[in-house]
């Protein structure tokens, strides 16, 4: 028996033949040529037809995956469309007159080495989209298509990794789980995963081998491992898992419909974090009452420039059509700390997190702001939008946002551009200022959501990205219980709405001391939303109050 340790991206367990798919690289070689403008024509030929295969591979994948989901799709389109990519290619053929494909693959190493090479995961988890995007050109220059061939009966499916296009036009009947030698959690791939229900594993390394094809494997997807010829020993542990597991997934569906209510009545809306708007669909299948985080900054990460207002009024928009009549809270962009963004040019800073950022951005260079707020109220004439802003720490700031949300409606309103008169402002208490100031604020804004992860950091004095810190980083510290209470008080002495929206919101152990809060909404990983309906549907807040606030108050 030979185990791999990778990385789990989707849990599950699954128990078949391995299936290598040997991938068919095209040879691409570096040619001089003469004709520099038929080289050109190739290269726009093959472009339109990469962009007609995307909008059908789109259009395919909407009901397998989701609308959300499949806009990778329409990612990756624009990419293709994107004056950087085009220009790049055109510059290599006509300067260094050399053939299409060369240009094409040339252009595709230069920009996957930019993302590969940044700081954050999410960033770097780019690189197979620019290299997707790439191989489909190339795939027509070179008219040599690969396309994942299965055999009849299902399998777990190795390569030595998949880019999105092959995934979700995969037989799903077909494959059992993933493995694949390299690869990134944050991947559209992984994502795609994730959103078909299909156990995987990623970044196993060269352990894994074609001579493998048609072992027997066991995929942990939970575990991140891999069992290739597995002991009989190893089967029925594994067997004995998964049955545990499917057991566990079925008690939880029975929670899909129901309301989020406690035993003695009390209710409370329980809605799902998403940082990509893929990930609206798993949000769909948890059964989630709403969108309580969707974290815009994405937009802002993925690209190379600054969104245009359509490019974001086309994701908002997906986002609050796919939810329907369910609330959907965008947070405004929270550029700066950890998420970093090179064409912002932000200054180097000692403390990040303390720095530059959010909301700070947005009223400096309100341009950039002004452009995110059109997007976002033009989107929500086509769903029910709630808007939230980050890191408010004054009651000047909230004011000065307020302003330019007027000016905002008042430009539509003279461009006769449509927009609902029903968005709900909220904003972020992430910082103590705006926790100890929450009763003034309240007055401002239509509903708070409670950070915990940049509460907890600020009110403990610890950086949540030092390692070392790690042990003295206590989310349940009485001072943070404190302080959510004194904020949900405040919230409705003012008649507003508070949820949680951090970590702790996902936290069994702390939702009954949520209930006997009265907090309105917990907003969680979407995995986390039945399992949360289940605890609030078992508990009794009449019996539990006195206890669960005794162990701050």
């Amino acid at each position: 028996m030979i185990t791999l340790h990778g990385r789990g991206v989707y849990g599950g367990i699954a128990m078949g033949n391995l299936f290598f798919h040997r991938r068919r690289r095209p040879v691409i070689g570096k040619s001089q040529v003469q004709n520099t403008e038929l080289q050109l024509a190739r290269f726009w030929k093959a472009h339109q037809k990469a962009i007609v295969q995307l909008k059908d591979i789109y259009k395919n994948a909407v009901p397998e995956v989701g609308r959300s989901s499949a806009m990778i799709f329409h990612t990756h389109q624009m990419i293709l469309e994107d004056m950087g990519f085009t220009d790049a290619v055109i510059r290599i053929i006509t300067e260094e007159k050399v053939n299409a494909e060369y240009a094409v693959m040339k252009t595709s190493q230069n920009l996957a080495g930019i993302f590969e090479a940044m700081e954050d995961p999410y960033m770097r988890a780019r690189a197979s989209d620019m290299k997707d995007v790439a191989k489909r050109i190339l795939e027509i220059l070179t008219n040599q298509p690969t396309q994942i061939e299965l055999p009849d009966y299902p399998v777990i499916l190795a390569a030595d990794d998949l880019v999105p296009s092959e995934t979700v036009q995969l037989d799903k009947s077909k494959v059992l789980a993933f493995v694949t030698m390299g690869g990134s959690p944050l991947s559209h791939t992984a994502i795609l995963a994730r959103n078909m229900d299909i156990p995987a594993v990623i970044s196993v390394g060269n352990q894994l081998q074609e001579c493998h094809d048609g072992a027997t494997v066991i995929v942990d997807g939970f575990q991140g491992e891999v069992f290739l010829n597995p002991t009989p020993a190893i089967i029925e542990r594994l067997t004995e898992k998964k049955k545990k597991f499917l057991a566990k997934r079925k008690a939880l569906q029975e929670q899909v419909g129901k309301e989020n209510i406690t035993l003695d009545g009390q209710t409370v809306r329980i809605a799902a974090n998403i940082g990509n708007a893929s990930h609206v669909h798993t949000a769909l299948q948890n059964d989630a009452d709403g969108i309580g985080l969707f974290r815009s900054e994405f937009l802002y990460l993925e690209n190379d420039h600054f969104p245009s207002e359509e490019q974001q009024l086309e994701v908002y928009r997906s986002v609050l059509e796919s939810m329907g009549s369910h609330k959907v809270v965008i947070r405004t962009m929270d550029i700066g700390a950890d998420k970093q963004a090179p064409y912002f040019h932000l200054p180097q800073e000692e403390n990040p997190a303390m720095g530059y950022r959010a909301i700070r951005i947005c009223l400096s260079q309100p341009e950039i702001f002004r452009t995110q707020l059109r997007a976002l109220y033009r989107a929500s004439a086509f769903g029910n939008l709630a808007i939230l802003f980050p890191m408010i720490t004054s009651m000047e700031e909230i004011r000065a946002v307020k302003q330019l949300v007027s000016q905002v409606k008042e430009e539509l309103k003279q461009e006769k551009i449509p927009y609902s008169s029903q968005v709900e402002l909220g904003i972020m208490i992430e910082t103590p200022a705006a926790a100890l100031i929450s009763d003034q604020l309240a007055k401002e804004v239509d509903f708070f959501s409670i950070g915990t992860n940049d509460l907890t950091q600020y009110l403990l004095a610890i950086d949540r990205q030092n390692a070392m810190l790690e042990r003295f980083y206590l989310p349940r510290h009485p001072a943070v219980l404190r302080t959510i209470d004194l904020v949900t008080q405040n919230a409705h002495k003012n008649g507003i709405w508070v949820g949680i929206c951090g970590e702790l919101g996902g936290d069994l152990e702390l939702t009954e001391t949520f209930l006997a809060l009265g907090i309105d909404e917990l907003s969680v990983s979407p995995s986390l939303v039945l399992p949360l309906r289940k605890k609030v549907r078992e508990t009794n807040v009449k019996q539990i109050r006195t206890q669960a606030l005794a162990k701050f108050r």
